[in-house]
């Protein structure tokens, strides 16, 4: 099965291209000496910040020798370095594989190697680790907080001269299927850059006069878009290397935020604290409100527009994959319940049934969607990318209805993806773990309802015959092969695993053994 072709055309000669690059070259073309960014007590105006992206472009190409098309990975957390080396990979054509500082060891081995890695930039602290793996492809490593200074030092700053293509691959970021095998998303230039005009439209918070918090994790593609759309259009952008409920609501304010965005669980957090913390604190500076990466309870949406105020609330939904789908703007938070919103600016919408037809209002379809802003594809599997389309529409397993006014409910998720503070974890590769240990005969993963993280992993378990049925045994198992976020929070042994005729586990079963019996 191949992918479908499109006839070249040619280029015109006013052409430039679209990328990230460019919009910090207007930005610094503006205002040179205007903050840009800071972290903690370090802080870089545009000019500072455009000569670093330059001397990481120059020792990526000379020093590194990487070359358009190739692949380095960055495994840090929040940090200034992080957006530097990302945008100066991109502007000499070399992609970004943003790996989490989270993944066991043999995570970051399998998706490095699947990438073709040939450098990585580590955090000092993951070093030992890092250096440890046995990686097939990587050939350097520069240690952020060690020896990436002295690198960068030795570099020339001067704009890249390589000829970079607004649909080539600009980074990289992994995801599972519903086979557990984790795949890379290829993002193009173009995709990250027109979201970014998508989001300023929709949000109104990206001009240059506005000042944004980074905190979620910006190895995430929404956690790194959210961070670098205000550097895009010349604003302010602080980043956080950690999340903390008093100290965000302090940052807020003293920062003078115009906008955040925020997971479900950092709003529990939040709502956590003492009620005269969050006294102190009510209805700040933001103009803008972001939520995204797991659906919000409407109590807690009630919440956040009394405690910040109303018309500042956004509920986006959308996939790696896609980035942005749809919208719930602040107007409709209180009116429309369970809801994800409208289209976002460029993009469609259809919801289909099992045959490909459009369903009507009020019916269950599978929705897919296409825009500008939608991936490449899975990283050297054209197949599994193609599975996921139907024609140019993207689909990623979720269910969902439309209202008489056209507003998108997500009713159910054709995978099995579970989100759980903020995070997607793919069931299948927990029970791919569990199902090595030698007293596992059956498992099956799902998510089940938590107040704090949304949604918290269990799973079921049939013991072997004989064999010792002990929670913690598997627990730390796990803990050993996975990412502590990955590791069960519940285990429960059964008999048996509920399956059809066909053989295959009913998860619905198995979630209604944790539903609230019905009151007499």
């Amino acid at each position: 099965m191949t992918l479908p072709a499109r006839a070249a055309k040619p280029v015109p000669w006013t052409y430039r291209p679209l990328t990230l690059e460019a919009g910090l070259r207007g930005a610094v073309n503006r205002t040179p000496g205007k903050l840009a960014l800071r972290e903690g007590n370090r802080a870089l105006t545009y000019r500072q910040l455009v000569d670093r992206v330059d001397r990481v472009a120059a020792a990526a190409a000379h020093d590194l020798d990487l070359r358009p098309g190739e692949r380095a990975a960055i495994i840090a957390s929040n940090r200034l370095e992080f957006i530097e080396i990302v945008t100066g990979l991109s502007s000499i054509g070399a992609a970004a594989v943003m790996v989490s500082p989270r993944l066991a060891a043999a995570e970051i081995k399998f998706m490095c190697n699947d990438a073709r890695v040939r450098a990585v930039f580590v955090e000092a602290t993951l070093e030992d680790t890092v250096r440890a793996i046995d990686f097939a492809t990587v050939e350097r490593f520069i240690v952020i907080g060690k020896d990436y200074e002295d690198w960068l030092a030795r570099a020339r700053a001067a704009r890249p001269d390589a000829a970079v293509e607004e649909w080539e691959p600009f980074s990289i970021h992994y995801t599972s299927g519903t086979t557990g095998r984790p795949k890379g998303v290829v993002l193009t230039h173009r995709s990250r850059t027109l979201i970014f005009y998508s989001m300023a439209v929709e949000y109104g918070c990206y001009s240059p006069d506005d000042r944004a918090l980074a905190v979620a994790p910006l190895y995430h593609g929404a956690g790194f878009a959210f961070a670098m759309a205000p550097l895009f259009f010349g604003g302010y952008c602080e980043i956080l290397q950690r999340f903390e409920p008093d100290h965000i609501l302090n940052a807020i304010t003293a920062a003078r935020a115009t906008n955040i965005f925020l997971v479900p669980t950092h709003f529990h957090a939040i709502f956590g604290l003492d009620s005269a913390t969050l006294a102190a604190y009510r209805r700040g500076p933001l103009k803008s409100i972001i939520a995204n990466a797991a659906p919000l309870p409407q109590a807690t949406k009630e919440k956040i527009v009394d405690f910040f105020g109303p018309g500042l609330l956004h509920e986006t939904y959308g996939s790696t994959e896609t980035g942005i789908v749809c919208n719930l703007r602040p107007q409709d938070q209180l009116r429309k319940i369970k809801c994800v919103g409208l289209p976002f600016p460029c993009t469609e919408v259809r919801l289909l049934d099992e045959q490909g037809r459009e369903v009507g209002p009020d019916m269950v379809g599978e929705l897919f969607s296409r825009s500008p802003c939608q991936f490449e594809g899975y990283l050297d599997r054209p197949d599994e990318t193609v599975a996921a389309f139907c024609g140019d529409w993207f689909s990623a397993g979720d269910m969902a209805t439309r209202d008489s006014e056209g507003y998108l409910y997500i009713v159910d998720r054709k995978k099995d993806m579970v989100i759980s503070g903020g995070l997607n974890i793919y069931p299948r590769e927990i029970e791919e773990v569990l199902y090595t240990h030698p007293s596992v005969a059956e498992a099956a993963v799902i998510g089940v309802p938590d107040d704090y993280w949304g949604e918290a992993l269990k799973a079921f378990v049939v013991a072997r015959a004989g064999a010792p049925e002990s929670v913690q045994a598997l627990i730390d198992h796990c803990r050993e092969c996975l990412a502590g976020y990955k590791v069960p929070r519940q285990i429960e042994f059964i008999d048996a695993l509920p399956r059809n005729p066909a053989g295959k586990v009913l998860k619905t079963a198995l979630r209604a053994r944790n539903e609230p019996a019905p009151r007499a």
